[in-house]
């Protein structure tokens, strides 16, 4: 059975840095896609990035392009999300996904495993 289990979530100010991590095990990942989703309260799950875990190639949201950085530790079966310059409206849970996705990959229903959550608060 797929697990992941997130971690490095926490308080930071506006414009500080945070790395989330994604512990992934229960099989090989070959072909898997993993993403990164958040959200907050009130709000509906909305995409962050995802990378293709063979080929490394990624996708960002606009809200994150160029302040957020995915990446994959395949001995370790990890995978991280590097998150700087951050904005009080980065606060949410965030959320490691897993899923043998073909097509684009931006949407929660094309992923069939899901971490805990961990939380990140920005404050202003």
């Amino acid at each position: 059975q797929v697990q992941l289990v997130e971690s490095g979530g926490g308080l930071v100010q506006a414009g500080g840095s945070l790395r989330l991590s994604c512990a992934a095990s229960g099989r090989t990942f070959s072909g898997y896609t993993m993403g990164w989703f958040r959200q907050a309260p009130g709000e509906e799950r909305e995409f962050v990035c995802r990378i293709r875990w063979s080929a490394g190639s990624t996708l960002y949201a606009d809200s994150v392009k160029g302040r957020f950085t995915i990446s994959r530790d395949v001995a370790q079966n990890t995978v991280y999300l590097q998150m700087n310059s951050l904005k009080p409206e980065d606060t949410a849970v965030y959320y490691c996904a897993a899923g043998l996705v073909v097509g684009v990959a931006k949407d929660p229903d094309d992923f069939g495993f899901w971490g805990q959550g961990t939380q990140v608060t920005v404050s202003s």
